[in-house]
């Protein structure tokens, strides 16, 4: 008796997104990256193509953290004051496929550092790397503003991956990546609703679809993660329904939420049942990126080496399985 698995055509697909640019392109970059292009849910190859596999970025700091996890420092502590040494770290032994520039450190009350400083710390990992960059920010809005307009603009024609904007601050970031050809995150929290309207909004200013990203502000393992996957399921069924104006790649942070929670930072003389700190973390922080992948995410930025290991390990197996089937 043969058995037909049901399929579903869906009539939306999810936008491709170019990350990083050639010098043929007007960047420095070795080579881009492309995500999205899916037209059927995540794994789902039986029903539809996805043609470009998810992606892996890691993440140093213009400031280290004021809460870094000791486990994590004992693979950074020589390199972790410098973004380009970490960020070479990164793609060198941990082959990290993009690398974002955490620029937290120019935030008004966690060093307020200028945009001139941010400008050099960003030109300084675009040297010591070749891959696509991320610029990641803060949510100061009126400082924010200033730094990635002067970053935008000292790295034109390389197409970095701005992170992020939001509703009530996407006018002048967006203007900046338009005028100096960035690609955007649109970032919105939780909400179905609100993310489609962050991104019409973008898309009444001209801004080009094909280069948004969005971040539905996932959280952690044991933090929430089943209703921020639920929001995930719901943005890509939609998207692959036909609703263009959610139709995007979606961006996580597992490495970002996962170091800040209890069970992947407490001493193991405080809770001894839970196991070995480092591999806590690590688990941590792969669980909650599987899941996330499963959920539709395209790009993810991690922080434990072991971790990205892990996930691109499965990235890579069931990509293979697809070519083999």
């Amino acid at each position: 008796m043969s058995f037909d698995i049901p399929k579903e055509t869906n009539t939306g697909k999810v936008l491709e997104v170019i990350l990083g640019a050639t010098p043929k392109e007007g960047g420095t970059r070795s080579h881009a990256k492309t995500i999205g292009g899916s037209t059927a849910l995540p794994i789902h190859f039986f029903e539809g193509e996805h043609p470009n596999h998810p992606v892996v970025a890691m993440e140093v700091f213009d400031k280290p953290p004021a809460k870094y996890p000791d486990s994590l420092m004992d693979y950074y502590r020589y390199v972790i004051e410098s973004p380009a040494e970490m960020a070479k770290k990164c793609v060198d032994e941990y082959n990290a496929e993009l690398i974002s520039v955490r620029l937290d450190g120019t935030h008004p009350e966690k060093g307020d550092k200028s945009a001139e400083e941010a400008v050099e710390i960003v030109k300084s990992v675009l040297e010591s790397v070749s891959v696509p960059i991320l610029i990641s920010g803060h949510s100061h809005f009126e400082k924010i503003n200033e730094v990635m307009k002067k970053v935008c603009e000292a790295t034109a024609g390389e197409n970095c991956l701005i992170n992020y904007v939001e509703t009530d601050n996407y006018k002048t970031i967006a203007a900046a990546c338009i005028a100096y050809k960035h690609t955007l995150v649109a970032q919105s929290p939780i909400d179905v609703n609100l993310c489609k309207q962050l991104n019409i909004l973008l898309t009444e200013m001209n801004f080009p679809q094909d280069k948004i990203v969005v971040d539905p502000l996932t959280s952690t393992l044991g933090y929430g993660l089943e209703y921020t996957y639920s929001i995930m399921e719901r943005i890509r069924n939609d998207g692959l329904a036909g609703d263009k104006m959610l139709a995007f790649p979606m961006l996580v942070n597992p490495g970002y939420e996962s170091s800040k929670v209890k069970e992947a930072r407490a001493e193991e003389k405080d809770y001894p049942d839970w196991g070995d700190k480092e591999l806590r973390g690590a688990y941590w922080e792969i669980a909650t990126a599987t899941s996330l992948l499963v959920a539709g995410a395209e790009l993810l930025i991690m922080y434990h080496p072991k971790a990205v290991e892990a996930v691109r390990k499965k990235i890579a197996e069931i990509y293979e399985y697809k070519r083999e089937d």
